[in-house]
């Protein structure tokens, strides 16, 4: 298959489930703060770590699981407008809350995959 049409397919897959997870928040913790999101951006960081280290980039299905599925399911673009609600509605700690745990927590997700890939894998 080729890799457009790989990223095209992850990324539609990605995006729907990025959907589901953030309605599953709203559900279960309610719609004050962006849950889902960071839940989303925190995973797919974490899987990307994963995936970086056991795909070869641009090989095999490399396109449609990083580029595709993760690219569609993380969601930096709703976590710039999230932060942008939280601070119209004047929840400044919220907001700082929120962006200090998406941020340290993506890229602690993509060293904790990237750790835990090359344990197993090496």
């Amino acid at each position: 298959m080729p890799p457009l049409l790989q990223v095209a397919i992850g990324g539609a897959a990605g995006a729907s489930l990025r959907y589901l997870v953030v309605e599953m928040a709203v559900r279960r913790l309610g719609p004050d703060f962006p849950w889902g999101t960071v839940m989303v951006n925190l995973l797919g960081s974490f899987v990307m770590g994963l995936l970086a280290v056991t795909l070869t980039p641009r090989e095999g299905v490399a396109p449609l699981l990083m580029a595709g599925l993760l690219g569609g399911f993380t969601t930096y673009s709703a976590f710039s407008l999230d932060t942008f609600a939280l601070l119209e509605r004047g929840e400044y700690a919220w907001a700082a809350g929120y962006v200090a745990l998406t941020l340290a927590g993506a890229i602690g997700g993509c060293i904790a995959g990237v750790a835990l890939a090359r344990g197993i894998f090496a």
